[in-house]
């Protein structure tokens, strides 16, 4: 009999990433599409079904086929009905949607929704860079700063918004966050913010070739891979911005440390994976001043899936059989890809 195979959504805020896997999470096809930037939450649902349709085609069969769907969502999730809610980071998605439903619909086949950035910690530890450790926080550093927990070998999901490490104050009365609070750590490193810093520099007039790359790259944003070429062209606007997203993910990903106290940090999302080893490096300096056990810091790890852990991550969700390891089905963190 046929392996089964499920079908893993990693739903961000740039970028949709779907892949097929068989029993034993080998990759047998796979399709990227841009998140839409417009429209309401169908249209986002659309693109969904369109890159898994895409993503089956590539493994050889239609998404009917399919034992199940998972999907990693930014928002607030009820793990009953896989509605999503709040998922600020993607257009017109104020209010709730019956996301698991509808794509169950159009695809044909069952569908659980969980929380993106848990499903992807949860796929690091069963799978990737976190499997040797007991505990693990995920940091995954993209449009937004996302985190998730593993405690004592399970994941922690609080009474549902555990994680959000993006939130931890880094400075009083600072910067505006995107979550509309003031100096949160994601108001300095996520994505989002990093952009709209650049475009208010630029405003003052400012000097930098990140704009330019975008459009020459036919991007609407500014996404991961524009930021890592405008690095290496050594765009002076570029690395300030870097720099300071650096310094921020630092102070705050310790904080976060000195209550935990986890075995392992594993660095991910757009840009964390994008960056990689060097920046993660950078990053555990940074951490270093803010440690209180400095004398055994925890270690520090680029994600070992890549950009596809979140879609990995997403696809443990889907009916399969035993594992040796929980893997959570919701939280309510605001999620951080893409």
């Amino acid at each position: 009999m046929a392996m089964a195979k499920r079908g893993g959504v990693d739903l961000g805020g740039t970028k949709i990433q779907v892949v097929v896997v068989d029993a034993k999470h080998k990759v047998l096809g796979q399709a990227r599409r841009p998140t839409p930037t417009t429209g309401r939450p169908v249209d986002v649902k659309d693109a969904i079904a369109a890159a898994l349709v895409d993503a089956a085609d590539a493994a050889g069969i239609q998404t009917a086929e399919l034992s199940g769907i998972g999907v990693g969502s930014p928002g607030e999730i009820d793990p009953r009905t896989g509605s999503v809610s709040q998922a600020r980071n993607l257009p017109g998605w104020e209010g709730s949607y019956p996301l698991a439903d509808t794509l169950a619909e159009a695809c044909g086949a069952p569908v659980a929704v969980g929380n993106d950035v848990q499903v992807a910690t949860n796929a690091e530890f069963e799978l990737g860079a976190g499997k040797d450790y007991r505990s693990l926080l995920g940091v995954f550093w993209g449009t937004g700063v996302g985190g998730g927990l593993v405690l004592d070998g399970k994941p922690w999901l609080g009474r549902g918004a555990a994680g959000e490490i993006g939130h931890v104050v880094v400075r009083l009365n600072g910067a505006r966050c995107p979550c509309g609070r003031r100096g949160c750590m994601e108001a300095y490193a996520g994505r989002a913010a990093m952009e709209a810093k650049a475009r208010r520099e630029v405003a003052k007039g400012r000097k930098t070739e990140l704009f330019e790359i975008m459009e020459k790259r036919g991007r609407e944003r500014l996404t991961s891979g524009i930021w890592d070429r405008a690095a290496k062209k050594e765009d002076p606007l570029a690395l300030e911005l870097i720099d300071r997203a650096i310094e921020h993910l630092g102070a705050g990903v310790a904080s976060a440390c000195n209550i935990l106290d986890v075995e392992c940090v594993v660095v991910g999302g757009g840009l964390g994976v994008r960056f990689g080893e060097p920046y993660v490096r950078r990053i555990e300096k940074a951490m270093m001043p803010h440690l209180f056990a400095s004398d055994h810091p925890p270690d520090v790890k680029v994600a070992a899936l890549g950009d596809l852990g979140g879609a990995i991550g997403a696809a443990l969700l889907a009916p399969t059989g035993r594992r040796s390891r929980p893997v959570a089905k919701a939280a309510t963190a605001d999620g951080a890809g893409g």
